[in-house]
């Protein structure tokens, strides 16, 4: 009996368990609902600036695209301004957003396929491209790419500081406020959660500045060379305080949300907080990073799972009803919705409508299973942000020892706070107003 206790004792205090409610926790339908809307405004807010169509493609008969400026950038970035200039009078053009869409959408794919293959130099190749696509857009899209690098940037903090904040009232104290609740703090420090992921950029803007100025300098002829020798010094300072940056924002940057969500803390603190717990204990925050990740590509896969089985049984159950075919001699329902596969969610692309009737129910048909789609890329939004709510906690509790129930609640505000204090002033004035009573001269005194 004794062993058994001790035992339990053990597993108790351990923390990494914990992360294991993370899947809970991200399915909760608030969470699902931010995160669902987030994703709606980004993809109308791509649409919309894709009016401009600057991307050059080459279409083929039909009307499709058969290549894209993009394609060309991966195959070789030197050869883009001789694709562009070559053929930008002749082409129709298309958007950034899209571009990326279909792009990211395919490697995406790639990318589950080399999971499920266990290929992981595929994995870390699709990855790779992912990056490589955004090295494209910052180079040749760069007023697009500020423009809706913002637009996403502001949902993000706001939905992301929402499901942050949900996620932790949830872990800490077993709430789960509502949806206006959730929004309503995220929106009040909207600074603190847009601010605390640039503000490393920021910093490592100045000596970015010196050692290029440094090198700059090089160029004088004679003395260049004898002030780089003699600045070196400096160079390394600059280079070292540049790559602690590096390292604390990449590995602190899934903490900066929740430092904020946790304890209301600015840009300034929510990035100290970051850095410092990375830096204190990395192996630990390398674990919990690592169980986060496989326990989530878990999770993906049951809830990808649970969307093919729903779209299978529906199509098949619509199958057994429809047996007319159309003109192509195709059934109705196959030439409106094919049937779904686990690797391909949307089924094939060739759809073989014949009329316009046919089109209009693809689009719909298309459109609801664009929302199943969302509702899974929403799951991964509200486990991305959840999980790493908890692994904060958990950094915080062994780095600075801070309880897990530890969490900041007094957000309101001065106006809130009025009602009680003009509640308040009557009683005093009451006070004031009633006759004092005569001491007594038998009683003790001070």
């Amino acid at each position: 009996m004794v062993s058994e206790n001790n035992s339990s004792k053990v597993f108790e205090g351990l923390l990494f368990p914990k992360i294991f409610r993370t899947f809970r926790m991200a399915i909760q339908p608030t969470k699902l609902i931010i995160a669902f809307s987030a994703l709606i405004i980004i993809c109308l807010a791509g649409r919309i600036m894709d009016l401009s169509e600057t991307v050059v493609v080459i279409r083929n008969t039909q009307g499709k695209i058969a290549d894209t400026e993009l394609q060309t950038f991966m195959n070789n970035p030197d050869l883009v301004k001789a694709y562009i200039g070559k053929y930008r009078r002749q082409s129709q053009g298309a958007g950034v957003f899209s571009t990326l869409w279909h792009f990211t959408a395919t490697k995406f794919q790639g990318s589950v396929d080399s999971v499920f293959a266990l290929d992981i130099p595929g994995v870390v190749k699709n990855v790779a491209d992912y990056f490589k696509a955004a090295e494209w857009v910052l180079r040749h899209h760069f007023i697009y790419c500020i423009i809706f690098f913002v637009i996403t940037h502001s949902v993000i903090s706001i939905a992301g500081g929402a499901i942050c904040r949900i996620a932790a009232l949830q872990f800490s104290r077993g709430e789960k406020p509502g949806l206006t609740e959730a929004l309503r703090f995220s929106t009040k420090r909207f600074t603190s959660f847009f601010v605390a992921p640039l503000t490393p950029v920021g910093i490592i803007i100045v000596p970015v500045v010196f050692i290029f100025l440094l090198g700059l300098i090089g160029n004088i002829p004679w003395a260049g060379e004898l002030i780089i020798g003699i600045s070196v010094p400096l160079a390394l300072i600059a280079g070292a305080l540049i790559t602690v940056v590096l390292i604390g924002m990449f590995a602190g940057f899934n903490l900066m949300f929740p430092a904020v969500a946790y304890d209301g803390s600015d840009c300034f603190d929510s990035i100290s907080r970051s850095f410092s717990y990375v830096y204190a204990k990395p192996w630990r925050m390398g674990f919990y990073t690592t169980i986060a990740a496989v326990y989530g590509a878990i999770s993906y896969t049951f809830v990808r799972f649970f969307a093919f089985i729903l779209l299978l049984v529906t199509h098949r159950l619509l199958e057994l009803g429809v047996w007319v075919e159309n003109s192509k001699e195709v059934c109705k329902l196959t030439a409106i919705w094919t049937k779904p596969e686990f690797m391909k969610l949307l089924g094939s692309s060739d759809i073989a409508t014949t009329n316009w009737a046919e089109s209009v129910a693809a689009f719909l048909v298309y459109l609801f299973l664009l929302a199943v789609v969302g509702l899974v890329v929403s799951f991964i939004i509200s486990f991305y942000f959840s999980t790493n709510t908890i692994i904060y906690s958990l950094m915080r509790y062994k780095v600075d020892n801070t309880a897990l129930e530890d969490i900041y609640t007094t957000y309101f505000d001065e106006a809130e706070i009025e009602p009680d204090t003009i509640e308040f002033q009557p009683q005093q004035d009451q006070l004031q107003s009633e006759p004092q009573a005569e001491p007594d001269s038998s009683s003790p005194q001070d």
